[in-house]
């Protein structure tokens, strides 16, 4: 099994086994998109102190390590810097890079995939959403927007822009029957883009934006991942703060979900599904799987999520009863030869 609960100690991390390397994009070997990375992964580096030290004693190649008919690490290009997963129709997933703004696309079962959308020097992506039409919705990170594309074609559908202030995190997103959320580290907002009837997609000034109050707007939160609840709240994890708050999507009111004690910090991406959420947190290497109460406002630990092959997990998604989790590597910088990859983690 590639995953179990966390152990009490640490222990040195076994070789990953990974499958055949892929071939860096032109873009990423840009000695000014390296150094622009560079400079951003400083300032995360600056947010996120580690907690503990990752050795990586290397990789071998041949095909991704499997268990059954699903391979347990999918590996991405060479040099591509994933931030974002999302798992879209059949078995589908796409990863986005924070260096340029490619997207992977690929299938969990044959472990298989190639860049689906071009990486453009100077932009950067983060979360991922696919919505129930098979639209791809990226979040732009630095670039202050958003932008939609054909889950099927690649085709960009629509683009949005939400601020030009600068220092602006457009981080993660969640997409509703109603609307499209977006959160922003470093500024108490949420970026709204309401769909029409049938979820047309609206026009591109058709954005909104939902001031946070309460603890969702406190300084230096960093918030984060973020999910919808059935009544049409959301879920935002403050990843400096460690906790989980619920936001009202109409007044952008929020109070925090009482986790017991239980602190967050470093949540990045959530999961959730039914009441059990799953936070990664990726600097501490762990996805802390929480059940939550009937009406969402309080949560109790069941375990903490470790595997071997962790290397800075960001986000994830869940696809039958595995939780997949692609390796940021936060703590490394990015070069044409790092090598990245998508874990899968039993349940």
């Amino acid at each position: 099994m590639s995953g179990c609960c966390r152990a009490p100690t640490s222990k040195s991390r076994p070789a990953v086994t990974t499958g055949p390397r892929i071939k860096v994009l032109p873009s990423v070997t840009d000695p000014s998109r390296v150094r622009e990375w560079f400079h951003l992964r400083t300032f995360l580096a600056s947010l996120l102190v580690p907690l503990i030290t990752v050795v990586v004693t290397g990789s071998t190649g041949g095909p991704a390590a499997a268990t059954g008919a699903f391979p347990t690490t999918i590996s991405l290009p060479d040099g591509f810097a994933p931030e974002g997963l999302t798992i879209g129709r059949g078995t589908t997933v796409y990863v986005g890079s924070i260096l340029d703004g490619a997207v992977w696309r690929g299938d969990l079962r044959t472990g298989r995939g190639a860049v689906f959308i071009p990486g453009t020097p100077g932009t950067d992506k983060a979360g991922l959403k696919v919505d129930r039409h098979n639209r791809l919705w990226t979040a732009d990170f630095s670039g202050g927007g958003a932008t939609v594309y054909d889950a099927r074609t690649g085709a960009r559908l629509q683009q949005y822009q939400f601020t030009d202030q600068p220092g602006s995190l457009i981080n993660d997103l969640v997409i509703t029957r109603t609307a499209a959320y977006f959160t922003d580290s470093t500024r108490p907002v949420l970026y709204v883009v309401p769909l029409g009837p049938g979820d047309r997609l609206p026009e591109a000034d058709a954005v909104e934006v939902l001031t946070l109050s309460g603890p969702a707007a406190d300084a230096g939160a960093f918030n984060n991942g973020i999910v919808a609840l059935p009544d049409g709240d959301l879920l935002v994890v403050q990843m400096l703060l460690g906790r989980l708050v619920r936001v009202d999507a109409t007044t952008g009111a929020s109070r925090v979900v009482d986790l017991g004690g239980y602190s967050l910090s470093r949540g990045d991406g959530l999961v959730l599904r039914g009441h059990t959420l799953h936070v990664i947190r990726n600097l501490t290497n762990l996805a802390a799987e929480i059940r939550l109460d009937a009406t969402f406002t309080s949560g109790t630990l069941v375990r903490e999520l470790d595997s071997p092959a962790f290397q800075v997990p960001a986000t994830g998604d869940r696809f039958g009863s595995s939780l997949y989790v692609v390796n940021g590597r936060f703590d490394t910088t990015p070069a044409p030869d790092v090598e990245y990859d998508i874990v899968r983690l039993p349940l």
